[in-house]
């Protein structure tokens, strides 16, 4: 089979691999994918598979180069550099790799990769979706990416169990869905972190936050307040519970309990629990639940759980109780009310059916923040609100905001336009920090002072 053949229509072989180039599109891209695909076999007939798993990476890389270009030149082949490059990467990608997601993954500025079938991936830039010109040569080739991706953290996406949660390597979120569920073909979202996590400092730059309210987190985190994050999704509620986490002493055991593990805490003692799904029998599952009640026989110092979504609500709330101090989870909620009420509702779900005021009574008793995360219009995070839980007042969880961003309009170019500032109120949990050592001045709390 001449390859030459297969390549004429080909113009830009670097648009398929990246998927956003600047040049025309490929006039046959079907012609391109069965020649990757035919030098894709040839190699696995001639290559070692265990010899290559134990080989490492980047000489792993440079062997199949030599193997690509040797199987060109027997076919006589007469490629340009752009294309002889552009071939290398996709059939080095093909193997190593993700695919044609790789150059993807490798862009910083992709905050998501959505994968609706063979045919459209879109990415998030900016808090912008965008369509992109990235293909699979089908769902069959596409379900291969989904099940390599999920069989490296021993879990299995088929008929049976056509719904997984993954991570990938660098702890990026992977949900993938696939038929009879998915009904037009595979489906694939991955949450992008970075491999460095965002500090506390670049929220400040990213106007997230003020460098006030970053002082007031941090006194908070120090002096083991229970912290309760809440926002909607892609929010940042985990970024920011990865910039918290940063200011826990580097003394204290902390044990972190997640559906998929995505926390990137920098603490030296750090003890990471992952839920496991039941496997082909039905057996074997272990909830968040079941690895909270179990954390607590850990010696921990602090129990950070990524997200809180079910029953294991109560356990994380006795454990807040009970000694426990300086805790962390996230939530999905619009508001801090909303959050307590999606509490009540986990604890109903938990089976344990306590009368409305006690189990707010055991809610307020045990969070004392809520910190508010929203994504505006324009895509950028804020945090939104800050509040203090101060007890019950009647059957009333009592809460006093402290800090609030209030949007004043939108700009031509669509950016939102705002103000941070405190309400000026006191917290009462100034006196615990004191007693931390830790005292913050008085002009944090002036409703005077407005920050853009």
């Amino acid at each position: 089979m001449n390859l030459r053949q297969r390549l004429e229509d080909i113009q830009t072989t670097a648009a398929l691999a990246a998927g956003i180039a600047d040049g025309p599109p490929l006039r046959d891209e079907s012609a391109y994918a069965q020649l990757r695909t035919d030098i894709h076999r040839r190699l696995l007939d001639r290559v070692d598979l265990e010899v290559m798993s134990n080989m490492p990476a980047e000489r792993l890389r440079n062997e199949l180069k030599v193997l690509v270009e040797r199987i060109l030149a027997e076919d006589g082949t007469a490629l340009n550099a752009v294309e002889r490059k552009q071939l290398i990467q996709d059939i080095q990608d093909e193997m190593l790799g993700l695919g044609p997601l790789e150059p993807l993954l490798a862009d910083p500025t992709i905050s998501d990769i959505l994968v609706n079938t063979c045919r459209y991936v879109y990415v998030e830039r900016h808090g912008k979706l965008e369509l992109t010109n990235v293909r699979f040569a089908s769902n069959q080739h596409l379900h291969k990416i989904i099940d390599k991706i999920v069989s490296r953290i021993g879990r299995r996406i088929d008929e049976s169990s056509p719904m997984v949660d993954a991570r990938l390597p660098d702890g990026s979120r992977v949900n993938a869905v696939v038929p009879p569920l998915a009904l037009d073909g595979p489906l694939l979202s991955i949450r992008r972190f970075a491999v460095v996590p965002l500090k506390m400092d670049d929220l400040m730059g990213l106007k997230t936050l003020t460098p006030q309210m970053a002082e007031l987190l941090s006194g908070m985190v120090k002096s083991k307040l229970n912290v309760l994050i809440s926002g909607g999704t892609g929010t940042g509620k985990t970024t920011l519970l990865n910039a918290l986490s940063s200011y826990i002493p580097l003394n204290e055991r902390i044990v972190t309990i997640e559906d998929a593990a995505e926390l990137q805490l920098q603490q030296p003692h750090v003890v990471r629990l992952e839920t496991r799904p039941p496997n082909i029998e039905g057996k074997g599952e272990v909830t968040q639940r079941a690895l909270v009640r179990n954390s607590l026989r850990m010696r921990p110092d602090r129990i950070i759980v990524g997200e809180v979504r079910g029953a294991e609500v109560l356990d994380m709330l006795q454990a807040m109780n009970t000694g426990h101090e300086g805790s962390m989870t996230t939530v999905h909620a619009n508001s801090a009310r909303d959050a307590f009420t999606r509490f009540e509702n986990m604890m109903a779900m938990a089976g344990l059916q306590l009368p409305p005021k006690a189990a707010r009574a055991q809610i307020g008793s045990a969070i004392s923040v809520v910190v508010q995360a929203a994504r505006l219009t324009d895509g950028k995070r804020k945090i939104v609100s800050i509040q203090e839980v101060t007890g019950m007042e009647g059957e009333v969880v009592s809460m006093q905001e402290i800090y609030t961003f209030h949007q004043t309009g939108v700009a031509p170019d669509g950016s939102v336009r705002g103000q941070f500032r405190a309400t000026g109120i006191r917290p009462k949990f100034l006196e615990r920090m004191r007693a931390y050592g830790i005292t913050l001045r008085d002009d944090m709390f002036d409703p005077a002072k407005l920050y853009e």
